[in-house]
């Protein structure tokens, strides 16, 4: 199968450290690349991938210098990304709506002809500068609205304000040959670890932690573009930070991530908003570190309450499980990853999208054709028609697309 992928100028893949949409695109491209699909990346040259990379400036925006709110660069590489996909064949066309430059993405490839599904990361509304809301949003569903689009959680699609063409719900994997535990001899710790914002809770982990006297380690990015970030850290957090009951190691890699993760008895994710999946979740139980979670988002949908981890609603629930934690089997919150959010199951998965999403483009586009070409003239069978038009449309399909467009006509695809 042809794959093209438009990532998001910003970060870079795989990231640093700190990137959600960055690791999701890096790990199912690799194991695309792995099945054996022809895969192109777009994005900034210092990205790191086994697909054909196609870049339009060397390095990640932010590693660059830019600020978040510098969107020319970032349209500059939508623009490229596109026309370069309008020039080639490929099946499919897959991008991502994380932030609010992605917007950009629903005008430029309204008019490709190429099948395309976009991932939504992220909440409405987009067009948001920190605090600052404005009402740019609703004007975009005039091609947003129709634009096949994947949610990563149910609480994701049902959190959408608007009536957009859903086509799917899949959940972010790992690769679960890389997220092993690392130890088998726990320590006596737990670990926050994230972006440290006050949606993301850091404040209430702390007090959790102190008030279960366990040491807490905390391990994240405090993002020097994000004023309000800072001033929640220099303010709420660092204050607390005593390297005995509280320690703050800074941001860590996806290896430095995951042995903090195998040594610490928990990862408490007191989160204050819905989030639309939260990656640390999984990445947590992938080495069997059970997790206690604020019951909002999609943390239900990840967590198996008293088997992977707890589910609670307040920091005095929170305090009351923790030295519950001991008592669930490792092994078992590391399996319920490997059936649930492996990066295998999560590609499988979009493969299924893809196909829906090309039969479906491909009927449209007959239909189309069809009322082109005969208006008001009576013709044979519109059925026949449109079957004769099928056909002389999937000659220019490749073999993945063409077994696809013959699958859906045997019958659903599963």
């Amino acid at each position: 199968m042809k794959i093209a992928h438009i990532a998001p100028p910003w970060i870079a893949i795989p990231p640093k450290n700190y990137g959600g949409t960055e690791t999701f695109l890096y790990d199912l491209i690799e194991e695309q690349v792995a099945r054996g699909h022809d895969v192109t990346l777009l994005a900034p040259g210092d990205a790191q991938t086994s697909a054909k990379l196609v870049s339009f400036f060397p390095q990640a925006l932010l590693d660059s210098g830019l600020s978040w709110l510098a969107h020319l660069k970032a349209y500059y590489h939508i623009h490229k990304a596109i026309d370069y996909v309008k020039r080639r064949h490929f099946d499919i066309l897959h991008t991502n709506l994380s932030s609010a430059a992605d917007m950009y993405v629903f005008p430029l490839a309204a008019k490709l002809r190429v099948p395309k599904v976009t991932t939504l990361h992220s909440c409405f509304p987009f067009d948001r500068v920190q605090s600052w809301t404005g009402d740019a949003d609703p004007y975009y569903l005039e091609w947003l609205s129709t634009a096949p689009m994947v949610a990563i959680s149910e609480s994701a699609r049902v959190q959408v304000p608007y009536d957009l063409n859903f086509v799917g719900v899949v959940y972010h994997g790992l690769p679960m040959n890389i997220f092993k535990p690392t130890v088998e001899r726990l320590e006596n710790f737990l670990v926050w670890l994230g972006r440290i914002t006050p949606e993301k809770g850091t404040h209430h982990a702390i007090n959790a932690a102190k008030a279960a006297d366990v040491p807490l380690v905390l391990a994240g990015i405090v993002d020097p573009h994000m004023p309000e970030a800072v001033r929640y850290f220099e303010e709420m957090i660092k204050p607390q930070i005593d390297n005995r009951q509280v320690k703050y190691i800074g941001p860590v890699n996806r290896q430095q991530k995951i042995d903090l993760l195998s040594h610490a008895r928990g990862f408490l994710n007191p989160i204050e908003w819905e989030e639309p999946f939260g990656m640390v979740m999984i990445e947590a139980m992938s080495v069997g570190c059970p997790v206690i979670s604020f019951a909002r988002g999609a943390a239900p949908e990840i967590i198996v309450h008293g088997k992977t981890g707890f589910l609670v609603h307040d920091v005095g629930e929170m305090i009351r499980f923790i030295p519950r934690i001991d008592e669930l089997a490792r092994k078992a919150v590391r399996a319920h990853v490997e059936q649930n959010f492996s990066v295998g199951v999560m590609t499988r998965n979009y493969t299924q999208v893809y196909k829906r999403v090309i039969v479906a483009s491909l009927s449209e586009s007959s239909r189309s054709k069809a009322a082109i070409k005969s208006p008001s003239v009576s013709t044979p069978s519109s059925s026949l028609m449109t079957g004769f038009r099928t056909i002389e449309a999937a000659q220019d399909l490749s073999p993945f697309a063409r077994d696809a467009m013959a699958a859906t006509e045997a019958g659903p695809l599963p």
